[in-house]
């Protein structure tokens, strides 16, 4: 795991990117609706951690003045 963590996190964003570059060279709507999807689908992420951020600033206990 300590060499295949950084190598997934560095290699994921590098092969989308080639992925859409492809995309492109093939037929330019089909990069379009790509990058759309990877947008909608960042999106729905990021409001899920966000949901997630609320409700655990909601549940936890108040921390004590310093």
């Amino acid at each position: 795991m300590r060499i295949a963590k950084p190598l997934l996190l560095v290699m994921t964003p590098v092969g989308v990117a080639w992925g859409l570059v492809e995309a492109a060279r093939f037929h330019p709507a089909l990069a379009f609706l790509m990058s759309l999807l990877i947008g909608v689908i960042s999106l729905f992420t990021w409001l899920t951690v966000r949901r997630i951020r609320a409700e655990r600033a909601d549940t936890a206990p108040p921390r004590p003045p310093p």
